[in-house]
């Protein structure tokens, strides 16, 4: 399988900090590849280098067969990038801002104007393309992000941290347009501090913690190098949690959770039959339950096992990508 980015043993030191620490990373190509950690962990740092915006103090990375360091006019032919705040310009409409981000790529004017009517409505913001950014809502801001990253038709395309300080629902708008690049072919490193949108997005996940590579794989995976699976169940009745517990507990050889405020059971299973046995000894019982499920971890609880604290802890920040 060829490699549209390989890294390998990437180092950056700001004053006493290691923002990197021998960092290996791999996108296939055509593949999306998620980079998971808290603020600082060091996901921003190596977009920079990837970007060629700073140099690594060591190792070596390569984007498109080209190096970072030895050919950085190839590789920035090759990316697209978006950092974590939009760099559009707010006084410009949309149209203008696409129009100047394809003349600075030498294109004609015809040719930048075709580029920006294309985009736009790719985008859906053919209806707000003539009106200035200021008056564009946070959804809108990132669609035009994301528009003016691909003016230049670029093989590899960097988010880095696309949706943050973004609402729920402007955050299903950009992860949309996202999956409409995924199944255009675009190879995609995507940095996240959000577990769901590694989850909902990445082919697979690299977890970053404190400079370093701390876990690959596919998010299933990971979930399970965790451990087993969780059985969990919430009685209808808040009387038959006691029997329901014991039964729980019975069947999985383990004290089961209780959230005091669900009435949500939880307890670890190597067996995942016993789902269906539960089922059984429940309705032997004459328990009904609201739920009722069989689950994988959540990429919250990987990450815990795997740094020792929670993805969203802040640690020291890097800044913004630009």
């Amino acid at each position: 399988m060829s490699h549209a980015i390989r890294a390998e043993g990437l180092v950056k030191t700001y004053g006493q900090t290691r923002a990197l620490n021998g960092v290996d990373l791999e996108v296939p190509t055509g593949k999306v590849v998620g980079v998971l950690g808290p603020n600082g962990a060091g996901k921003t740092t190596a977009v920079r280098i990837l970007a060629t915006l700073i140099q690594p103090d060591a190792g070596r990375a390569e984007v498109g067969g080209f190096d970072v360091v030895k050919d950085p006019v190839r590789v920035r032919g090759l990316i697209g990038v978006t950092g974590q705040y939009a760099s559009v310009d707010e006084d410009l409409s949309g149209t203008e801002n696409l129009v100047l981000i394809g003349r600075l790529l030498e294109f004609s004017r015809a040719d930048a104007r075709a580029r920006a009517r294309e985009l736009l409505e790719q985008f859906e913001l053919t209806d707000a393309a003539t009106r200035p950014i200021r008056t564009y809502s946070g959804g809108m801001r990132r669609r035009l992000d994301l528009a003016a990253s691909l003016v230049g038709r670029p093989r590899v395309l960097y988010l880095d941290e696309p949706t943050t300080g973004l609402d729920p629902h402007a955050r299903n708008e950009v992860w949309s347009v996202v999956r409409g690049l995924i199944a255009d072919g675009a190879t995609v490193l995507l940095t996240t501090q959000y577990l769901e949108e590694a989850d909902q997005l990445a082919d697979t996940i690299t977890v970053f913690d404190h400079g370093r590579v701390v876990a690959n794989g596919r998010s299933d995976e990971l979930k399970r190098r965790v451990g087993g699976q969780t059985l969990q169940v919430r009685p209808t009745s808040a009387a038959d949690l006691g029997l329901v517990e014991r039964i729980l507990g019975e069947l999985t050889g383990a004290r089961p959770h209780r959230d005091r405020d669900t009435g949500l059971l939880t307890a670890p299973v190597a067996d995942p039959m016993l789902l269906s046995t539960l089922v059984r000894k429940l309705d032997e019982a004459g328990v009904t339950a609201d739920e009722l499920a069989l689950r994988l971890p959540s990429l919250d609880e990987v990450f815990l096992a795997l740094t020792g604290h929670a993805a969203e802890e802040t640690t020291e920040r890097e800044g913004s990508l630009v």
